[in-house]
């Protein structure tokens, strides 16, 4: 995201890159996501919102388990909360960041502390986006949609249009005809 594009965000501007009916890009069916929060609730409601989009959702309920997670399964986007017990989001990311294997996962992080956020905005972590709690599925579908057009996701592919069937309609008198042929 570019610096225009994150000040649009933080001073709350509608999303530029919805179109003219307000839809929102998706990133791949079944892409893999990360979801690191200490909160049981965001981490089902978090998990819920992203499943109904077709993606395939872990999770994990601090950073120890987050990194694990991260290095072994190689998802394509976490959402990780700054506040948690052990080691905290920052930490988290910043080894994400510099592991070879993980650096180029879009990491979004979330919280709803406002120390927290404000430190995030001051120093700027390296994150991909930030989404404050409380969130709805809006949110979550804005950002993702920003790492779609910024390349960081590849898009999804719109299913094919299947066309119908032709139906023929027979005019009465043929099938009257072959009927009558038939009963002889």
């Amino acid at each position: 995201m570019n610096g225009i594009d994150f000040f649009k965000r933080l001073l709350g501007s509608p999303a530029s890159g919805a179109d003219q009916h307000g839809r929102l890009l998706q990133a791949a069916s079944s892409m893999r996501t990360l979801v690191v929060d200490d909160s049981p609730t965001i981490r089902a409601v978090l998990g819920k919102m992203l499943g109904q989009e077709g993606y395939v959702v872990q999770k994990a309920a601090d950073g120890e388990s987050a990194l694990e997670l991260a290095k072994a399964e190689q998802p394509e986007l976490i959402f990780l909360d700054i506040v948690l017990p052990g080691v905290n989001g920052f930490h988290v990311l910043r080894t994400l960041r510099h592991d070879p294997l993980t650096q180029h996962i879009p990491i979004v992080m979330i919280s709803g502390n406002q120390q927290a956020t404000e430190q995030f905005y001051v120093q700027r972590f390296g994150a991909d986006d930030f989404i404050k709690k409380p969130f709805g599925q809006r949110d979550v579908q804005r950002a993702i949609d920003q790492l779609v057009r910024a390349g960081r996701l590849p898009a999804r592919v719109p299913a094919p249009v299947v066309a119908a069937p032709e139906v023929v309609v027979t005019p009465y008198e043929e099938i009257r005809s072959t009927l009558s042929g038939m009963a002889a």
